[in-house]
């Protein structure tokens, strides 16, 4: 398997660290915390990246898209990683239109995702109902009508819900919490009846938002695949989503080590560069090969998803575990090799931890996906 990303792919990459570099720096998400933005993100920077195709990037061209592909997909987030570019990107295109994309029907697919790729829809996926993530412990309920279904119960860390027009909630049609079986996709308008959202605030400065489905009513049109059956494509969408959020979260890891080390060639400590102090060099040294083999379990897993491999469930896994624990270990020595001045506000290096912090927990963390990796490879 490939572990370089295409001439292609490299330019698509190229072009991405261009806009962001222009578009939006750090202090643009400094700004939009500060202001206490009631959106969350740049509209016209959410625009700028449909125009360029972002939004339909892995979306087949029968349904308004590019078709260029998860790893077309990664390389761009990985640019947005290194600026902690916020957009619906990850929420409306990785994860909400995967599920679309796995799971809807040949209509819901044509309506659905020309829409999202032209930037006239946002689509949240509303699955957490604890702290820490568990695609099978859904106790939200779909119960059976004339008609249609009722959905009752509260989902929490529900991405942009509150700025979404739709949302894809996972509720259970029959079983258990825990059970596989039974769990079923819905289509459901964020402004219907009985939905209330209620946005979070996060160290990252994120949009996140528990919502409450307090008897909502959708049709049996809302259903999207076969009811109870909606696990498998879920845990494929899913997978789409942990890849594209590890990449991002390894553009940040990039991003904080390589101004760390910049900062130890400038930095002087009794007229002497601390870069030169053996003791640091081997702290730099240690991360840069967490760092590289962090890259190499990435482009491993993203070209066996591409290429639709058995392993790449487990390899999406396995690079999701090590690069949040990379990511834990290189904005904590960030932090603390810039030293006093590392915890303080004024300085950016500290919005890489925040945002680390998060994307470790975000789609599984570390310990979630050691466990999955076991389980895939049967042990």
């Amino acid at each position: 398997m490939s572990l370089v990303f295409n001439e292609e792919q490299r330019s698509l990459k190229d072009t991405a660290r261009g806009f962001v570099q222009a578009n939006s720096p750090v202090e643009s998400l400094r700004k939009l915390r500060d202001s206490q933005d009631s959106v969350g993100f740049s509209r016209d920077v959410w625009g700028q990246m449909v125009e360029l195709g972002w939004g339909g990037i892995i979306f087949p061209e029968a349904y308004g898209g590019f078709d260029f592909g998860v790893k077309g997909l990664a390389a761009c987030m990985e640019e947005f990683g290194r600026t902690l570019l916020p957009s619906p990107l990850l929420s409306s295109v990785a994860l909400s239109g995967s599920v679309i994309l796995q799971a809807g029907n040949e209509t819901q697919k044509q309506e659905l995702l020309s829409s999202i790729a032209s930037g006239e829809l946002l689509v949240s996926l509303a699955l957490e109902e604890g702290v820490r993530h568990n695609p099978v412990a859904i106790s939200t309920t779909a119960v059976r009508n004339e008609g249609g279904y009722t959905i009752s119960g509260s989902k929490t860390l529900v991405m942009d819900a509150h700025v979404a027009d739709q949302l894809i909630v996972v509720a259970r049609t029959a079983g258990q919490p825990g059970d596989h079986d039974g769990i079923s996709l819905f289509l459901v308008d964020a402004g219907a009846k009985g939905v209330m959202i209620s946005k979070t605030h996060l160290a990252d400065s994120r949009n996140y938002a528990r919502v409450t489905f307090d008897k909502v009513a959708v049709s049996d049109s809302a259903l999207l695949g076969e009811a109870g059956q909606g696990f498998a494509p879920l845990d494929r969408a899913l997978d789409v989503a942990r890849i594209c959020l590890a990449a991002e979260l390894f553009g940040g890891v990039q991003e904080a080590f390589e101004r760390t080390v910049e900062y130890l060639k400038e930095r002087k400590q009794f007229g002497v560069l601390i870069g030169t102090f053996q003791g640091l060099q081997h702290r730099c040294a240690h991360m840069y090969t967490e760092i590289q083999l962090c890259k190499s379990l990435m482009m491993d897993a993203l070209s066996a998803l591409e290429a639709g491999k058995e392993k790449a469930p487990a390899l999406i896994s396995a690079a999701k575990a090590k690069i949040s624990e990379t990511a834990e270990l290189v904005t904590n020595e960030a932090v603390q090799l810039h030293g006093g001045i590392g915890v303080t506000d004024e300085l950016e290096i500290g919005f890489f931890m925040k945002r680390a912090r998060v994307a470790q927990l975000l789609l599984g963390d570390a310990h979630f996906h050691y466990d999955r990796y076991a389980r895939l490879e049967g042990f």
